[in-house]
């Protein structure tokens, strides 16, 4: 091999590692990585909520034992466990806004019908000192808090996500690179809504 063209494959090799380490470290990877994150949070926020509608059967069985009179209360929180548990999420929730409100809409909804709950056991003292009222109140208590932790991150994920697709150089990324990538939708319910029920006694 000549000299030269040993030179040119030497220079050809030092302008790919150039160009890979000049990409790499300019971020064109942050699309992705901010993609892989919101996937990631999002991920949390379907484990917790999974977790709260899986305490529901036993404190409703538990609530009815002592609080009879309230079978709207406890259909109202039966009716809007099972449309979360009925509603398909499908693949695309996250990029699709009707499918993401309808998401939010349901667990609003079941949030409300907890909180009523929740409400109505104030008036029940012997269902307030039941042993397994208290632990399901405990769990649903730190599930709840888990809800609005999950919640807040996969938000500022969202949003992290959401800036680097529209501003310089994450937008020529987008363009360029990335353009199947979509904006990600967020929750937009009211702070009413938000609010965690309260499940202290």
């Amino acid at each position: 091999m000549s000299e030269s063209r040993r030179y040119l494959k030497f220079t050809r090799w030092v302008v790919v590692v150039g160009a890979a380490l000049l990409l790499s470290g300019c971020g064109i990877n942050k699309i992705p990585a901010e993609k892989q994150q919101v996937n990631a949070t999002w991920s949390q926020v379907l484990n917790e909520y999974q977790r709260r509608t899986d305490l529901i059967p036993n404190l409703v069985a538990t609530v009815k034992g002592y609080a009879k009179h309230e079978a709207s209360v406890l259909e109202a929180v039966t009716d809007a466990r099972s449309r979360v548990t009925s509603t398909r999420i499908p693949a695309d929730v996250l990029t699709n806004p009707k499918e993401f409100h309808q998401f939010e809409k349901n667990e609003a909804t079941l949030g409300g019908a907890l909180s009523r709950l929740m409400s109505v056991t104030e008036n029940y003292p012997n269902l307030k000192a039941d042993q397994n009222f208290l632990v399901l109140q405990a769990q649903l208590e730190g599930t709840e808090n888990r809800i609005a932790v999950a919640r807040r991150d996969y938000i500022l994920a969202v949003q992290q996500y959401d800036t680097e697709l529209t501003t310089i150089p994450g937008r020529w990324y987008h363009s360029l690179f990335y353009s199947n990538y979509k904006p990600i939708q967020n929750f937009t319910i009211s702070q009413q809504a938000q609010r965690v029920p309260k499940v202290h006694f």
